[in-house]
């Protein structure tokens, strides 16, 4: 969008229009809804001083970044307070101010200008470039943080402002609450299903696939006959074999861990074996003029070269392991693991320890992988995709 004044023309941030014609709306439109002959309630924005001065901020804050644009990382920074106030003060009208399941549209179109706000703020920081490493890192680390708040934030208020039962989606402050009062259960749990299960058939299921695809390597009819193989066993369904898993190798973690062994084992053979095959011609040529034997092309080319591939399964096996190892706890267990207490909890309508657990789970995934990852980092360096061009 663009105004003409003269020989010269003004771009309009667009996302900052938005912020400041939403949080003038919102100034007028009221805040709760009800009355219908005095059923009461039916509040405005005069009557929360808090909400009233951070729509007034998000006016005029908009209305001035809607001329000078927002291409500075400082004035990324100004709309991003403001939008943290506003949040703040959105929070507080739900919960102490009787918003919480009767917000109506002034509500919703304060809502909507902290939308623009944050987009706007964001998309700003993650454009950011700087020769200052810490700089970098840090407006790196930022951007996902902000947009994970922010989506704590929106599920928070969609909750607490159209009431939504907690049986169907509890707000992530009650999660977070039950998550604190609960650390000594899902600290058993996590110290059942992760440390024990997942680690241990991560372990054998990842090195086993890694001996596998050496040997698949070295005798070629082994690829023809392994891999279809692999990829018949790799497609079983895990309801299916975890029951069998478990009459097998009884209810306790050793069950779970056989469960994990058989999903991660294909994904590691493939990507190992395709790995080793991806050394150039030149260097497999260079590597013969030196008279070198299998074992030394091996050490010293094909598993350099493989590095990339066996990480990136390394990887995909990160997140499978503990997928693998909640399931097969609802086929039979201890009274205690990840997969067990989501099982038990929803059949007593617990959903906020559900919620508890699954968070649980995705922040011990997710550690899983960034350690895997910062792991592939360390070793492979060298691979072009680490490589960061200055400008």
């Amino acid at each position: 969008m663009k105004q003409v004044t003269g020989t010269h023309s003004v771009k309009l941030d667009k996302f900052c229009l938005v912020a400041a014609t939403a949080a003038l709306l919102s100034l007028i439109f009221p805040l709760t809804g009800i009355d219908a002959e005095t059923g009461k309630q039916i509040a405005f924005v005069g009557d929360i001083p808090g909400l009233a001065i951070a729509m007034a901020l998000c006016v005029i804050v908009g209305a001035a970044f809607t001329w000078l644009g927002v291409g500075k990382i400082q004035y990324a920074a100004i709309i991003l307070a403001v939008a943290v106030f506003g949040c703040w003060q959105a929070v507080t009208a739900l919960y102490d101010h009787g918003l919480a399941g009767h917000a109506t549209s002034g509500f919703w179109l304060f809502i909507l200008s902290l939308w623009a706000f944050v987009w706007r703020g964001i998309d700003v920081v993650a454009r950011y470039r700087s020769l200052e490493t810490a700089k970098q890192q840090s407006a790196n680390i930022l951007v996902p943080i902000a947009f994970g708040i922010w989506l704590l934030f929106v599920w928070e208020v969609i909750v607490a402002g159209f009431g939504v039962p907690q049986v169907l989606l509890p707000a992530p402050s009650a999660i977070g609450v039950r998550f604190i009062n609960s650390t000594d259960t899902l600290a058993a749990d996590f110290y059942q299903t992760f440390i024990k299960a997942v680690i241990s058939g991560y372990v054998i299921g990842c090195g086993s696939a890694f001996i596998v695809a050496i040997a698949v390597d070295r005798v070629p009819f082994l690829k023809r006959g392994l891999l279809p193989l692999g990829n018949m066993v790799s497609a079983l369904p895990i309801i299916g074999v975890a029951p069998i898993m478990v009459m097998w190798f009884g209810f306790d973690w050793q069950s779970k861990a056989a469960v994990i062994v058989i999903m991660t084992f294909f994904p590691m053979l493939v990507n190992t074996v395709t790995g080793l095959n991806a050394a150039g011609k030149l260097e497999k040529d260079l590597m013969a003029t030196y008279a070198s034997g299998y074992w030394s092309t091996l050490l010293r080319l094909r598993l350099p070269a493989a590095m990339p591939f066996i990480f990136n399964a390394l990887k995909i096996n990160s997140t499978l392991a503990l997928i693998g190892a909640i399931v097969a706890e609802f086929f039979g267990t201890p009274i205690v693991g990840m997969g067990f207490r989501i099982s038990t909890e929803v059949g007593r309508m617990n959903v906020d320890m559900v919620w508890a657990e699954i968070a649980l789970a995705a922040l011990a995934g997710t550690a899983f992988y960034g350690a895997v990852a910062f792991a592939e980092r360390k070793a492979t360096s060298w691979h072009p995709s680490f490589r960061v061009r200055r400008h």
